[in-house]
């Protein structure tokens, strides 16, 4: 009762304040009618907060959202399913779902007519042009009496995720050197410092042949490992963002940062369309939850790009180098970095010795800080650590920038001075 008390809207507080006025001016007056007119201006909006605080609502609400991974600057439907499970008839329910500011404003909806087996469906849109990973919810109903005297607050906690992630950029098809071209026999130049038999290995599941057991693999893991001969081979391609704070210059959308991760993505989508196995690193090492994809799993860059929808600057001055192991030796790698010194030039090389290809977007991010100066970025730097590295300014189309790596590498990768 008295939360139905604290309920009275203006309107029905209007009405007791003019009931005990009514009863005050009876008796001054000495109006015994006029008395009882207040009387029952008092009692409507008591009676009507009694009714609505001894009333139990059974709301129950679904909240979905198509798609649930949608890229930024696209639109995505979030649909509500409203259900009146108890007896007890509702006046007007008032809803309000709360979303992130970056989504857009609150939707609200008057809905009335609420009996027992009420069944109703909305709908409403949210966009972002902001990458991240976004609660919806939750949802607060503001249940009103038909009058209007009495407004009671309920909440639904319950919320649901949206994915954001960043925008993405048709890549042209272009030659990414030897034959990393996507599934196919080629075998990586890590056969060099090992036998097949070492890379085409996999884990133990029930049922396979145990003459497949490659003994000395699973020696070595501790795992019982079996060989994977019959299966072709299939191209692999690291994808390294520098995501460190450094870095990087400019803020928000308009970042450098963010024009990285959007390379990153764009490069993704596309490696993985022509075939490619692809895992993400970052300047803290290799998210495990972004491993290579297996043959024989449908290839799917949803967790990676949920992974570069949610990836933020890092504080640490050095890139982590333990993602290098002996299994991930060959390949094809394809970095984006913003400003680099010499104190990563060790690290460059070591990178590129490690990896059959090595290419790179060299942000030049002077030219994203307010009132900066274009300077090139830092393809020199990486240029003379065995790179092939293009230059990319924010006024700069991505794609073309893709062809130049492209022309590049039919040129042939290019060799440090004193290492020919």
């Amino acid at each position: 009762m008295r939360e139905a008390l604290r309920g009275l809207t203006v309107r029905g507080r209007a009405f007791l304040a003019a009931g005990v006025t009514a009863i005050v001016c009876a008796v001054v007056l000495g109006q015994p009618a006029l008395s009882r007119v207040g009387v029952l201006v008092v009692l409507l909006p008591l009676a009507t907060a009694a009714l609505l605080g001894r009333a139990r609502y059974r709301l129950a609400l679904v909240r979905t959202t198509s798609p649930q991974l949608v890229a930024a600057g696209q639109p995505a439907r979030v649909n509500l399913s409203l259900t009146n499970e108890g007896r007890t008839p509702s006046g007007v329910l008032l809803l309000e779902d709360h979303v992130p500011y970056v989504l857009g404003t609150r939707p609200r909806f008057v809905l009335d007519g609420v009996g027992h087996g009420w069944r109703r469906q909305v709908s409403y849109q949210v966009r972002s042009d902001v990458r991240g990973r976004f609660e919806i919810g939750p949802m607060t109903v503001r249940v009103s009496d038909a009058f209007g005297l009495v407004e009671l607050g309920r909440a639904f906690r319950t919320t649901v995720p949206l994915t954001v992630t960043p925008r993405i950029s048709p890549l042209p098809a272009i030659p990414l050197g030897g034959g990393w071209t996507g599934s196919g026999d080629n075998r990586p130049r890590a056969f060099a410092f090992g036998s097949a038999e070492d890379v085409t290995v996999r884990e133990y599941r029930q049922g396979d042949d145990l003459r497949r057991v490659h003994w000395r693999s699973s020696a070595r893991t501790g795992d019982l490992m079996v060989r994977r001969e019959e299966q072709p081979w299939q191209s692999r391609a690291t994808l390294l963002i520098d995501n460190r704070l450094l870095s990087h210059r400019g803020q928000g959308i308009a970042s450098s940062l963010e024009a990285a991760v959007s390379v990153t993505a764009s490069v993704a989508v596309h490696l993985s369309q022509r075939g490619f196995a692809v895992r993400l690193v970052s300047a803290g090492g290799e998210d495990q939850a972004n491993a290579w994809h297996l043959r024989d799993s449908t290839l799917n860059t949803g967790p990676l790009l949920e992974a570069l929808a949610v990836l933020q600057t890092d504080n640490r001055s050095r890139m982590d180098s333990t993602w290098m192991g002996e299994a991930s030796q060959g390949g094809l790698t394809i970095a984006v970095f913003g400003a680099l010194d010499q104190h990563d030039v060790p690290l460059l090389r070591r990178i590129a010795h490690h990896t059959t290809s090595a290419m790179a977007f060299a942000l030049d991010v002077d030219a994203w800080a307010g009132g900066g100066r274009a300077t090139g970025g830092s393809a020199p730097v990486l240029t003379s650590a065995g790179w092939r590295a293009v230059t990319l300014g924010p006024q700069d189309r991505m794609d073309n920038a893709w062809e130049e790596l492209g022309r590049m590498g039919a040129r042939g990768p290019s060799i440090p001075v004193g290492q020919a």
